[in-house]
């Protein structure tokens, strides 16, 4: 479901609550009836928006609107931060009976805010709401067994885009009971799309809530309905390579699973990281886990660390400036772990070194190129010319700067974890990811600083009111 598709249902549900009105205030909406023509506009409250029929457009005739759709009401659409403020004077909206639509919807409009923990329990009750389909789905599919399972256009389940998720269903739960069992299976496995959507983002959410046992059981769930779907495949052997490092058996799963996507989704963005870890785990599981592993590499990391000759009184030049992360061990997330981290995880004696570097003007020069070379590779679409280059600044210079390019690298390169480094990023310093998207549009890439600024307006609303973000949306 997109984000749009999500506002639009989310907008619904608000439309149907009923409003808090003064006294005596007249109904709004389709029971309001419209004032006569003659009506002075002067009897509103100071600040009162126009009447129908005074000064405001006609109302739109209900008939002319599809099915289902919410009144009318003359206002612009509510932005996400508006929604979202009007959802939080709602009443037991968590605990209320919901479609799988609203409650998707409401998910992923918190999750697409980065309000992670607040998305899960609405991604949970959608997910509910398609049990009895997935049930069915699992039954059925064991009851056909090795035998082919048709498209759900050539077992004519007769999907519409409009038709709701309990609607399908049905349709599939009475092939079931016609015995035709390969249009069941089907029709169910078509109908769980969107829910298959809704369980890999609550699983991205469980693990940026720090649930990782939780978000491995969610994707396994996906998993166990569509073997090949994308998200799920690549999430969970991202979360077992970087959570189970010294449980060989997981390694080995991580390592299929790279394999697998690979395999599934050759013209995917992630092939390249995917291909990149599945070597990572394969080595780890063959040296007996992500520590002998790490151990295995330690003399080329202290090279690396005396390469930062500080006794000649110069300035290291850029490659001896940089360093690999500890144990020389990539990460599936990109140079930065967790919420509060801001550099890369390097080695303890690279460090020290890095924190007795001298900053010569020389040097700072050197790291102002460095950093403009990534802002023009970011705005080429060169995302992994534009990491290595931040990957070389970062130990010596984590300023708003470089943290808001290096994020919108990870987010380019569709890490797994990207959001958490955006959400370091835009919490220390929005007007940096800001200025980031002006330096992308001055290069020419229009496309990608709109698309930084929407991110960015859905990830820090108030900074975005602030800064008149929507002005260079349009």
């Amino acid at each position: 479901m997109t984000l749009s598709l999500a506002l639009t249902a989310t907008a619904a549900l608000l439309a149907a609550e009923p409003p808090s009105l003064p006294a005596g205030h007249p109904p709004l909406g389709a029971a309001a009836e419209p004032p006569a023509a003659s009506s002075p506009a002067t009897g509103l409250p100071p600040g009162h928006p126009p009447a129908v029929g005074v000064g405001s457009p006609a109302p739109v005739d209900p008939s002319a609107l599809p099915q289902g759709h919410p009144a009318m009401t003359g206002r612009a659409a509510p932005t996400t931060d508006e929604l979202l403020k009007q959802l939080e004077g709602m009443q037991g909206l968590r605990e209320r009976e919901k479609t799988f639509e609203i409650a998707s919807s409401l998910g992923k409009l918190y999750y697409t805010s980065g309000r992670f923990e607040e998305a899960i329990p609405y991604l949970q009750q959608a997910e509910d709401k398609a049990k009895p389909t997935r049930e069915l789905f699992l039954a059925q599919r064991k009851k056909l067994g090795a035998g082919a399972v048709p498209s759900a256009e050539e077992a004519r389940c007769g999907f519409t885009e409009q038709m709701a998720m309990e609607e399908r269903g049905k349709v599939a739960a009475e092939r079931a009971k016609k015995g035709d069992t390969a249009g069941a299976v089907a029709c169910a496995r078509a109908a769980l799309e969107l829910s298959l959507d809704v369980e890999s983002m609550r699983a991205n959410a469980l693990f940026l809530t720090n649930d990782a046992p939780g978000a491995l059981k969610v994707y396994e769930r996906v998993l166990e309905v569509a073997p090949s779907f994308a998200d799920a495949l690549f999430g969970r052997s991202a979360v077992l390579y970087e959570t189970r490092g010294e449980d060989l058996k997981a390694l080995r799963s991580a390592h299929e699973g790279f394999e697998a996507f690979i395999a599934a989704h050759p013209s995917s963005s992630r092939v390249s990281l995917a291909r990149k870890l599945s070597r990572m785990t394969d080595e780890a599981e063959k040296a007996g886990g992500m520590k002998k592993w790490q151990a295995t590499r330690d003399e080329d990391r202290r090279i690396r660390a005396t390469k930062l000759d500080l006794s000649r009184g110069g300035p290291p030049t850029m490659a001896q400036a940089s360093a690999p992360n500890a144990g020389g061990r990539p990460m599936a997330a990109g140079p930065m772990q967790g919420g509060g981290a801001s550099a890369p995880m390097i080695s303890q004696e690279t460090m020290e070194a890095m924190n007795n570097v001298e900053h010569t003007p020389e040097l700072e020069a050197q790291l102002d190129q460095t950093v403009a070379q990534g802002e023009e590779l970011l705005s080429k679409g060169r995302y992994d010319e534009a990491l290595t280059a931040y990957r070389q600044v970062m130990p010596l210079r984590p300023d708003g700067r470089v943290k808001a390019g290096l994020a919108w690298t990870l987010v380019g390169l569709g890490k797994p974890t990207a959001d958490r480094v955006w959400g370091v990023a835009v919490s220390s310093d929005p007007a940096a990811v800001d200025k980031l998207g002006e330096t992308l549009k001055a290069k020419g890439d229009t496309k990608g600083a709109k698309a930084l600024w929407t991110k960015l307006a859905a990830s820090a609303p108030d900074y975005a009111a602030s800064a008149s973000l929507q002005a260079k949306l349009e």
